[in-house]
Formats: C-alpha cells, structure tokens, sequence
C-alpha cells in the first residue's frame, strides 16, 4: 500500500478524507505515495499559526531566530543521506542534482541564521537615520521595520522542494512570520520528510511551521490584510492567485516568480581556445542537464554571432554527450528523468512547436540513448539542441519556456544593440549571462538588459574557474525578476526580509523616540 502523505497544522498531523492525488517514481512511473487534503480546516489553520506561531516569533530576538534558523538547518542535514535517496526515488534526481536541492536547503537556512545572529537582540529593524521635520530639532521622523502579524504562505515548485522550502522559510522566519508551506503535491514526499524531522526536533515553537501536502483547497481564499503569498510556478498560477477576491479585498502581499526565457550570450571577441569560451560552452550544457533542465534558472536561448552558429553547436554537442542519461540511482548516470508524466507532455509538446521553427542540431525531444533502463515507463527527455534561422524568423523561441534539458541557438549580427534587442523579445527574466573580456560590449550589454532582468551574470576568462554559473541561486543576490518572470524578488541578503516586515514612519519627540526604539 502506498504511503499516505502527511500535513501538519494546527501543531499535528493530519491527513484528508477523500479524493486522493498519486505521486510516481519518475524513473519508473512506480507509485511511491499518495496525498489527500480534502476536509482539513484551512481557516483554522492559518488563525492557529497566527495566534500561537507568530506571537512566539515576534517575542524571540533576531538573534534567537537566527539560532533557530541554524538548528533547523543541522536538522535537515543530519538526515542528509535519507533524504539524498529520497530525492532520486520520488524526483528523478541524480546524486548530484539532490545535493544541489537538499545542499541548498540546509546553506539557504545557515546563511540567514548568520544575518541574525548580526542583526542582534532586536525585534525590529531600524530604517536609516531620524529626520529633523521642524525648525524645533526636538520633532524627528524615524522609519523603522516591525514584523507583520499574519502568515507567510508560501506555493513552491515542484523541482525544488527542499530549497524551495528552505529559502523562502529562512527568510520570512528571521523576519518573524509563521509559515504555511505548500509544496508541489508530485515532489511533497520530500518536504513532508523534512518537515517530520524538524518537528521531531522539536526546533520551532508550536505554529510556526505548518505544511500542506496535497491540494491547498480554499486556502487563499482565508487569507487576510497581515498575511503574505510568496509563489514560485507558472504564470498562469500566478496571475490567478494575484485576481483572488481575498487578494485583492484585502490588499495582500503577492511574491510570484514564474516563466523566464533566460539567455546567454557569447560575444564576438572571445576566442574558441579562450577561458571564456570554455567557460561558455560548460556553463550551457550544464544548464541544460543539470536537474534535467527543470530550473526556473536555466538557459534556453543561445545567442551566438551568426558566422560561429556552427563551431557553437559542434562543441556544446561535444560537451553534452559527455552526459550520460538514465537510471538516476547509478553512479555514472548525470541526468535523469522529468519529475512527472505532465512534465514529460508538456517537454515533447514544446519541443514540437519549437522545431516548427528551428531544426534540430541534437536529440529531438524523444528519451535518446538510456542508461539502466528497463521499458518505457520512466519520463525521460535527452538532452536536446535547435538551432534557430535567425532573431525574428523563429519568434516561438522567445515567448515558449520549454522546462527541460531543451536549448536553442539563436544566430545575430555580434552587436550589443542586436542581442540586447534579442533579449528583451522575451519579456523579462530571471537570469540572463554575457560571456566577453571585452569591457565596452560588456558595459553596453549591462545597461542594456538590465531592466529586463532580476539577475545579470557575467562570464569572463578570469574568473572562469569561479564561476557558479547563472543557474546558482545565492543568498547573497536577489532572485526573481520582472515581466514574465513574475515582477518578484526573493533573497538578496537582507533585502528579502522587506517583503515580511512593514516599513512604518514613526514621528514625534526625538527623545522618546529614540528611547523607546534602543
């Protein structure tokens, strides 16, 4: 009998009755669990996590939520082996790709419980320096930052479900709001195993952590004017969450990072036998196989200087091959499945509409040469490369996000005006990468795309051996980005606690201010 997902809210355990959705193993179509949230009190949740989890957040010092953040992330990690395996059973993912999840968890966790732990003994945030606002220097304005007194909700993806978790709740935790996490019901066996090991260690106060494993119900519909929606997924979602009447009535806080046509751009300086090219070429197939391609980071558009489209392809061709394809649980495997059978629909199907267009330089959207292997239940896609006729001959290329191991190069005349004007066709985005040592193409590609960008990441032959690449979501830097990307921001250090906190202007006398605010 298959395993029967778990939620936890109102400080227990709870499973739905009714209706159940099934969770496969994506290597084998296998059932490995089951999920069903019908029937449990949504409304009562949230008041739950509201009353008793934010209270007992709002009371600790930042410090005190940085310690806390720092025992979550020894938690997760001391079950990392558990949950790597768990990984490449329920989500197709190599070794290596569930470290980049679960890694990325436990890191995202550690680097905020650090910024607590700098931000000290406080419970607010004070916001520069106290303004004179009358010829009396006595009247001051100051601004501060206070925590909001509601929940943080909080819709991830399903490529992530340990990182997603674990980035958006270390950030909304150390600003002082309980969180309602609803994963990706076909990945949730792995959050919801996290979650069991959080709870067991008990390293949270009650209604603080709260977890959805299956369908959110009427969830956004009980939402209220102090609570927060951080979503990660389509932007289809996105939109229909932002129209929800209780949204809009009640003016709540809306987070959403959707579709991004992420690109990269190879300039016209640099030399096939250079460290930036090497860097280039590394950097695309990684993106192109690493998780399968199912990240929200990856590159999809190549933009290649029209007399090098052939060289390009060669080489990139060369360094994907290199990638062994198949059984994500053997060693010398490197990419495995898509996580679920609709992802697998919805690869073909784009890449069907993608080479009405462009024509293939390798793989054709089939599941290619497999390793460890057995029939044809797993959801497997190749790794796959088209190559475009040109910037406006093949306009499908920059308004479809095809979300797997799927890549185009896209000719252009190795101006930063053209390529800039190939970038923005797509909208906005998340990330976007310029490989060149050339300062002046560099400097006009910045300012150039920037404004269509959340992320700008630059390769060059000095830092080549550096580089994380474009797809490495850090705490450091925001993450999120305008137009089709969502218009949202996530991270960025401490910038990301702004979305959880309100930012007040408190005047009056500059003495009382100032001691009530030490």
């Amino acid at each position: 009998m298959a395993k029967m997902l778990q939620s936890y809210l109102s400080g227990r355990w709870q499973t739905g009755s009714g209706r159940t959705s099934t969770l496969h193993n994506p290597t084998t179509a296998s059932v490995v669990a089951e999920a069903c949230t019908e029937g449990l009190d949504f409304a009562a949740s949230l008041a739950y996590a509201r009353e008793v989890g934010g209270p007992a957040l709002r009371a600790m010092t930042f410090a005190e939520r940085g310690a806390m953040l720092m025992a979550m992330s020894k938690a997760i990690h001391a079950y990392r082996d558990e949950l790597l395996a768990m990984a490449t059973e329920t989500c197709g993912n190599t070794r290596g790709d569930a470290k980049f999840d679960v890694d990325g968890a436990t890191g995202t966790l550690a680097y905020y419980a650090k910024q607590g732990e700098k931000l000290g003994d406080a419970r607010w945030i004070i916001d520069g320096p106290s303004k004179q606002l009358a010829p009396n220097p006595r009247y001051i304005g100051q601004h501060i930052k206070t925590s909001r007194q509601g929940v943080a909700v909080h819709i991830n993806a399903f490529n992530f479900p340990a990182w997603g978790f674990g980035e958006k709740a270390a950030v909304a935790l150390l600003a002082g709001m309980p969180v309602m996490v609803k994963p990706a019901t076909s990945t949730a066996v792995l959050t919801e195993r996290i979650f069991h090991i959080l709870v067991e260690a008990k390293v949270c106060p009650p209604g603080v952590l709260n977890l959805i494993a299956g369908s959110p119900g009427d969830l956004v519909d009980h939402l209220g004017p102090q609570d927060v929606l951080a979503f990660t997924g389509s932007a289809d979602t996105g939109a229909w969450i932002r129209s929800r009447p209780a949204i809009v009535e009640a003016g709540v806080r809306v987070n959403v990072e959707a579709d991004s046509l992420n690109a990269a751009v190879l300039g016209a300086d640099v030399d096939r036998d250079s460290g930036c090219y090497d860097l280039f070429i590394r950097e695309c197939a990684r993106d192109m196989t690493q998780k399968a391609g199912q990240k929200c980071t990856a590159i999809r558009r190549i933009f290649v200087p029209a007399e090098r489209v052939d060289e390009v392809g060669e080489d990139l061709v060369a360094e994907i091959t290199r990638t062994k394809v198949g059984n994500p649980a053997l060693s010398e495997v490197r990419m495995g499945p898509l996580a679920t059978q609709q992802q697998l629909d919805d690869v073909r199907a784009g890449v069907a509409k993608l080479a009405e267009v462009a024509d293939f330089i390798y793989g054709d959207g089939g599941p290619g040469e497999l390793v460890g292997v057995e029939g044809d239940d797993g959801y497997f896609v190749g790794p796959t490369l088209l190559g475009a006729p040109g910037i406006d001959e093949a306009t499908i290329v920059h308004e479809l996000e095809v979300f797997g191991p799927v890549q185009t190069i896209v000719p252009y005349d190795g101006s930063a005006a053209e390529a800039i004007r190939g970038i923005a066709m797509g909208a906005g985005g998340l990330v976007s990468s310029v490989y060149t040592d050339d300062k002046a193409f560099m400097a006009d590609m910045l300012f150039g795309i920037a404004p269509f960008h959340g992320r700008l990441h630059f390769g060059h032959s000095k830092v080549a051996e550096h580089s994380p690449g474009p797809g490495t979501v850090l705490p450091q830097m925001v993450h999120g980005g305008p137009g089709r990307a969502g218009s949202g921001e996530e991270l960025g250090g401490l910038r990301g606690l702004d979305f959880y906190l309100q930012r007040t202007a408190v005047q009056g006398l500059k003495p009382l201010i100032e001691k009530t605010l030490a």
